[in-house]
């Protein structure tokens, strides 16, 4: 708890502790560092992580750069001087990492790492330079022990103790360079110096691995390099989902069971490729983009609330980015009518009721499209308009035979005529749910979710003008240095 407070009082006024105070001779963190050893001697390992991140919170608040390179340096001498020793022995013999108690050891100095990172954000470049590309060589080392292991004992070997702890190290090592990368400032000579060297040992070793020995955190770690990096990553794009996307569906689509930390992880990486390296996903064969748009089918009809949310967010991700895309036509053609029929399969089960709001901005999107070349549909309609038109009336009256033709034709007329109001457009798709016999006999307070969030809001910044109505400690402090 000390710790905890320690960190807490750090964050707050982490400027106090590098000037120098009256009555002093040097600033506290600097004096902090000199008794360093004797200070983290009788605390458990997660007390040092705790007690590093305040340290570097500290450095993180020092404007000389000298000085603070001065300060990390100190701060991280213990983890470096007991690193270097388990770096140098392995070069001798490399069974030396296979002893389970130096696999703590390195596990606990990434973790410290990690700590620091957090706190000091691009402060701790020197740092992750200097271990980096050994921390990689134990990266493959252990996964290549951990493969062979689940490879000879079948899958109970991934539950065995030492395996978990192998992967641990594994999960440390993605988590600290996550940390570091989605910390730093976005100056692109960092994207360049890390991300290479990582391709193979990270990225081909998920896609050689057994989906068992697989690590989620491989999947978030890339979607935090192209959130950080966005376009410039786009030459890459082809490696990642060479290397992610076909073996991670295998995985994911069997049932809505297995591997839930790689479900979510992967459909956030997707996301992050269609926000920000759109164009690496139109180079895809039309069998790929199938692959994706079949992925993301499957995601916003998932059981899983976070895991349906992220599909619905790609799928609108995606519609808008070829909206303004040369290829709109031609995506449009092939996927309008399934995309449409899916989204109302989904918006009209009460399963997916929390989804409500995501659904009608993606039916929003598909009606206020300037559709495509009337000559181009085998069919014989006017224009595009009439043919959705009729479509939709067609596939409403099939899925809800206890609705009339004429409830159905006003309804898709209404949604037509209304389609550049949101308002009045999500008013029409409500209107028709709560009537239909699904939704007419079950609580449907999730269709109102958004307009009950605005109305908390405006009350809570009603209450806020009135001085004293919300206690002090209900409202979020900022206290400034």
């Amino acid at each position: 708890m000390a710790c905890d407070t320690f960190l807490k009082i750090v964050q707050k006024c982490k400027r106090k502790f590098v000037i120098v105070q009256v009555g002093e001779n040097e600033p506290f963190v600097s004096e902090l560092l000199s008794a360093l050893a004797t200070t983290v001697a009788d605390l458990e390992p997660h007390q040092i992580h705790t007690f590093y991140e305040s340290v570097g919170h500290m450095i993180q608040a020092e404007s000389d750069p000298h000085k603070r390179d001065e300060y990390l340096q100190r701060l991280m001498a213990l983890p470096n001087q007991k690193w270097g020793e388990i770096i140098g022995q392995a070069r001798q013999s490399v069974d030396v990492l296979k002893d389970q108690d130096v696999i703590r050891t390195v596990l606990n100095i990434l973790q410290t790492n990690t700590s620091v990172a957090s706190s000091l954000g691009t402060y701790f470049l020197s740092q992750i330079s200097l271990i980096f590309l050994d921390m990689l060589n134990v990266y493959r080392m252990y996964s290549e022990l951990i493969s062979s292991s689940i490879a000879e004992g079948g899958p109970f070997a991934s539950k065995t103790s030492y395996v978990k702890l192998l992967r641990s190290v594994k999960r440390e090592t993605l988590k600290l360079i996550e940390t570091f990368l989605d910390k730093a400032e976005d100056q692109p000579q960092i994207g360049k110096q890390f991300v290479p060297p990582m391709m193979d040992p990270v990225l081909g070793d998920y896609a050689r691995n057994l989906p068992d020995a697989r690590e989620s955190e491989v999947l978030s770690l890339f979607a935090t390099i192209i959130n950080k990096y966005k376009a410039a990553m786009i030459d890459d794009v082809p490696r990642i989902f060479e290397a992610v996307f076909q073996c991670t569906l295998e995985m994911i689509t069997k049932n809505f069971e297995d591997y839930p930390e790689h479900r979510l992880k992967f459909f956030s990486l997707l996301r992050a490729i269609a926000t920000h390296c759109f164009h690496a996903l139109i180079q895809l064969s039309s069998q790929q983009l199938k692959l994706v748009m079949d992925s993301i089918v499957w995601a916003f009809r998932h059981t899983e609330r976070n895991i349906a949310e992220t599909g619905l967010n790609l799928l609108l991700e995606m519609l808008k980015n070829f909206q303004a895309s040369e290829f709109c036509n031609q995506f449009y053609r092939t996927y309008f009518l399934t995309i449409e029929q899916e989204i109302f399969a989904v918006l009209t089960d009460t399963f997916h009721k929390p989804g409500f709001k995501l659904h009608v901005l993606i039916l929003q999107q598909l009606f206020c499209l300037p559709l495509w070349d009337a000559a181009t549909v085998p069919y014989q309609y006017p224009n595009n308009g009439m043919f959705v038109r009729e479509y939709t009336i067609k596939l409403l009256s099939t899925s809800f035979p206890n609705m009339t033709a004429t409830e159905v034709t006003q309804l898709v007329n209404g949604l037509f005529e209304s389609r550049n109001d949101l308002s009045t457009f999500k008013n029409h798709i409500r209107d028709f749910l709560v009537q239909s016999k699904e939704f007419s006999a079950q609580d449907n307070k999730d269709l109102y979710a958004e307009e009950a969030a605005l109305q908390r809001e405006r009350e809570r910044q009603r209450m806020l003008s009135i001085p004293g109505l919300i206690a002090p400690n209900e409202i979020q402090d900022e206290m400034l240095d």
